[in-house]
């Protein structure tokens, strides 16, 4: 069998069987000119299709059958002879990449045009041989209605190259963005362009603004506002070149690679360049844009899919964090519940206040996989798992029903995630909307505390959990400017053994033991080896023989697993097992697997993918920022400190002067207490004053949340912002001698906090803080054993009347491994590690020749 494949008959026969498959599918599914089609549905066909004034007719493709709708009310304006519609069901498919059976989704789309595989369109008289002259796409103007533009260009260069060289294809555009203020209306195509806008206009908080995230946003009356101004909505695409196939090939090809990659880091850093330079973002639907070429268009705006793919599969390195992970902590912390909630719940409440545009299912599904923490999950789970998450039973995928499990906060999440680096955070803005931090900052690096993995364009990243207290150990190294240890990857509660291979691999065993003559027993899984899986993928073709002709290896098994632990009794006949044994038993049981480290590609702090090469450098880069984060918190807390009690010292004041008649205010106009205030040498209010000098929008958005709409209409009425409403907004009760006592007492505290501060290094103020997480986590993990050992599944059993019940064990002895049991010492698989070496070797030769 090996020299038949070796000589290349194998390969002759599959691309015979592929070829025609091919021209099979290119008969059935090739159209043809007619006027009426038959079993398409959903088609809203143009009455001149197929006629003699097909060249005229232009075919709408929208995204889905709500964006159908929308269309359609514009051929209200346009008319139905000329326009028609067709909704795609999600995505195309790369026709590139996709097997046959698969092209036939597309089947439907090349029958209403009347294109013909192999034909090619070369002049306007081969465009007359179509039902439709153009093809018009209209998407949502967001990334993924870009990846739709993308993929369908991508379906006509593969099949007919020169059909993008003639005016055929062309798209409908509609704002993301709205602003109206009285009769005033700004329409917006970009967000870079909306920006623009607000930075140049002083008073557009005063505007309302409205975000279209999808064509389902848009009404009807809007629709045909659309369609009444073709000019400003219709982009016509353009060939310019061969530039244009290198792009459209660069950005779909699966032999471009490396080329995406290059494509990808190329913008990543000219898009940090900018932002350092605070220079506009580049965008394309300016107001006098009437076309665009295809290079344009796949270096500006699907460049712009590819990136938010990326950001959607792989985590920060800062916090660990993917952006969905990260919008659930954010509104986590912000609801910051004392009672758990149903994770159902907790997904549309996300979706509310994090400006989420996805399926709430798989919100869900992200919600879940932070709590989980069975072997193999996370190290940290950062949301507490109350009810049926998931087991190593089944890898997680267990789990029950959203609507019937619960949820909370970890009691560990806020040391990580400390309350004193929330204002130090960068806010993002979604839907005129505050939501989540660009990155959050943890004191320790989550990244490897919990490891990642992720597929997204051009880049994947795969890196292995890590034990907490190793990482703080070596913080505190690097704290004390000492050599780091190796970091070995570690899985919580895992009981085998993980030993290092060659170049950056490890090689991960299971645990087995000899309990007697011709029984073993096996009481761990490799990382990633499931109960279920193992025992239908290994021991059952074991027990039976994987097919008639093989005998089976072993003679029973039996199981004593949990949820939480693994134990199979497994017997053999002695002959058997004395050759499993010089094969290697780990080897023989599949107890072994292997993990590489050459793919620890994250976002930096920049938002720049990085390509890490040991563990060790991960956690140095992580260092560096959070220790410059730390002086920025002591710098922020200080300045906190020193405002609040000027705050509180000019309010202590304010009630000696008013209640022995220094100062009057009653029956004046609001300007002229405000003018008297400031004669008297009062403060405007110091922290508001202070988070301003800080960041000038986090503060706006804060104080006109917390303002009252009223109290807003009075201000502008006045024509006059309060700034020293911490004063005059005091009660009557504020103004007595208990009172300035209380402010007085609260004033010498700050002061004393502030002293304290001072005397403090940034160094000093993280020790402390992984001190208080170290404690932390020894509370966390001791009552987490203790609720394992009696099943109480970490509920608080509340005291009764006679006292709260002794916890009695509930694990059966069966369950436990044999006391009498001889562990069998991993043997190294020899062909596995030169096998290695030899990889090894050959990229470091590969590697020596590029340079």
């Amino acid at each position: 069998m090996y020299e038949v494949t070796k000589s290349g008959i194998v390969e002759a026969v599959l691309t015979w069987a592929k070829a025609k498959a091919q021209t099979l599918l290119q008969k059935q599914c090739s159209g043809k000119k007619q006027n009426k089609l038959k079993g398409v549905p959903k088609l809203e066909d143009a009455n001149d299709a197929g006629t003699r004034y097909s060249l005229d007719c232009t075919l709408i493709l929208t995204e889905g059958d709500s964006a159908k709708t929308l269309a359609v009310s514009g051929l209200g304006v346009v008319g139905r002879d000329k326009y028609g519609v067709f909704p795609l069901r999600g995505k195309l498919l790369n026709v590139r990449e996709a097997s046959h059976k698969q092209l036939q989704e597309i089947n439907n789309l090349v029958k209403i045009l009347g294109l013909q595989y192999k034909k090619k369109y070369e002049s306007e008289d081969d465009l007359k041989t179509l039902r439709y002259g153009r093809l018009m796409i209209m998407t949502d103007q967001d990334q993924d209605g870009s990846h739709i533009k993308g993929l369908l260009i991508n379906f006509i260069h593969y099949n007919w190259p020169t059909l993008l060289k003639l005016p055929f294809l062309e798209e409908f555009i509609t704002p993301i963005v709205k602003a109206t203020k009285a009769n005033q209306e700004f329409a917006f195509y970009s967000l870079p362009e909306f920006e623009e806008w607000k930075n140049e206009t002083n008073n557009w908080h005063t505007y309302k603004i409205k975000y279209y995230k999808g064509l389902g946003t848009s009404t009807s009356k809007e629709a045909k506002e659309y369609f009444s101004d073709m000019k400003r909505h219709r982009i016509r695409f353009k060939y310019s070149g061969p530039q244009d196939d290198h792009c459209i090939n660069m950005a779909f090809s699966k032999k471009c690679a490396e080329q995406r990659k290059e494509w990808l880091t190329t913008w990543m850093e000219d898009t940090k360049r900018r932002r350092e330079l605070g220079l506009p973002e580049q965008y394309l639907y300016e107001k006098q844009t009437k076309s665009v070429n295809y290079a344009d268009f796949v270096n500006k705006e699907l460049v712009l899919f590819s990136n938010c793919d990326n950001e959607r599969s792989i985590p920060s390195m800062i916090d660990g964090l993917k952006p969905g992970q990260r919008k659930v902590l954010f509104t986590c912390l912000k609801r910051n519940d004392k009672r758990e909630i149903k994770v159902a719940q907790l997904a549309g409440s996300v979706a509310e206040h994090s400006s989420y545009h996805h399926g709430e299912t798989s919100l869900m599904s992200t919600i879940v996989n932070l709590a989980q923490n069975f072997v193999g999950s996370n190290n940290i789970n950062l949301l507490q798992p109350i009810g049926q998450f998931g087991t190593r039973l089944s890898g997680g995928k267990d789990s029950a029903s959203p609507r019937y499990i619960f949820t909370m906060l970890s009691p560990l999440t806020r040391f990580i995630f400390h309350p004193h680096d929330d204002a130090l955070l960068k806010h993002q803005y979604d839907d005129n909307q505050k939501i989540e931090p660009v990155w959050y900052i943890p004191i320790i690096p989550m990244i490897l505390v919990n490891g990642a993995d992720g597929i997204g364009t051009g880049w994947m990243t795969r890196m292995p959990n890590y034990n907490p207290r190793a990482i703080v150990e070596n913080i505190m190294r690097l704290l004390d400017d000492e050599p780091l240890k190796p970091l070995i990857p570690w899985w919580k509660n895992f009981t085998g053994a993980v030993e290092p291979l060659v170049d950056q691999r490890y090689i991960i065993y299971g645990e087995i033991s000899m309990i007697a003559e011709n029984k073993l027993e096996i009481t761990e899984l490799p990382i990633g080896t499931w109960t279920q899986s193992y025992k239908e993928s290994v021991l059952e073709p074991m027990l039976h023989g994987p097919n008639d002709k093989t005998p089976p290896s072993i003679s029973d098994y039996k199981e004593y697993n949990t949820d939480t632990t693994v134990k199979f009794i497994v017997t053999m006949n002695p002959d058997k097992l004395r050759a499993a044994e010089a094969e290697g038993l780990h080897k023989f049981f599949k107890l072994q697997t292997t993990i590489s480290l050459s793919s620890m590609c994250v976002f930096d702090d920049n938002g720049c993918m990085r390509k890490f090469e040991s563990v060790e450098e991960i956690l140095r880069e992580y260092y560096k920022v959070r220790l410059e984060y730390y002086n920025k918190r002591k710098q922020y807390l200080e300045g906190m400190l020193k405002a609040e009690s000027l705050k509180l010292s000019n309010q202590a004041r304010f009630i000696v002067e008013k209640c022995d008649g220094t100062l009057v205010v009653e029956n004046k106009k609001k300007k002229e207490m405000i003018e008297e205030l400031k004669r008297r040498g009062y403060d405007a209010d110091p922290v508001k004053d202070w988070k301003m000098k800080q960041n000038k929008e986090e503060a706006l958005t804060e104080m006109m949340d917390q303002d009252s709409n009223s109290q807003l209409e009075d201000e502008e009425a006045d024509g006059v912002a309060n700034p020293y409403n911490y004063l005059l907004g005091m009660s009557m009760w504020s103004l007595t001698k208990e009172k300035k006592d209380e402010l007085l007492k609260n004033r010498d505290e700050k002061l004393q906090e502030l002293k304290i501060l001072q005397a403090k290094s940034p160094e000093a103020l993280w020790k402390e803080d992984l001190h208080a997480f170290l404690e932390e986590l020894d509370k966390v993990e001791a009552k987490e054993n203790e609720d394992a050992a009696t099943g109480t599944s970490g509920k608080i059993i509340k005291a009764g009347k006679k006292g709260a019940p002794k916890k009695k064990e509930i694990v059966a002895a069966e369950t436990r491994p044999s006391p009498l049991g001889r562990r069998v010492v991993p043997k190294m698989d020899v062909k596995l590690k030169e096998k290695f070496e030899k990889e090894s070797k050959a990229k470091r030769k590969s590697h020596i020749l590029v340079l």
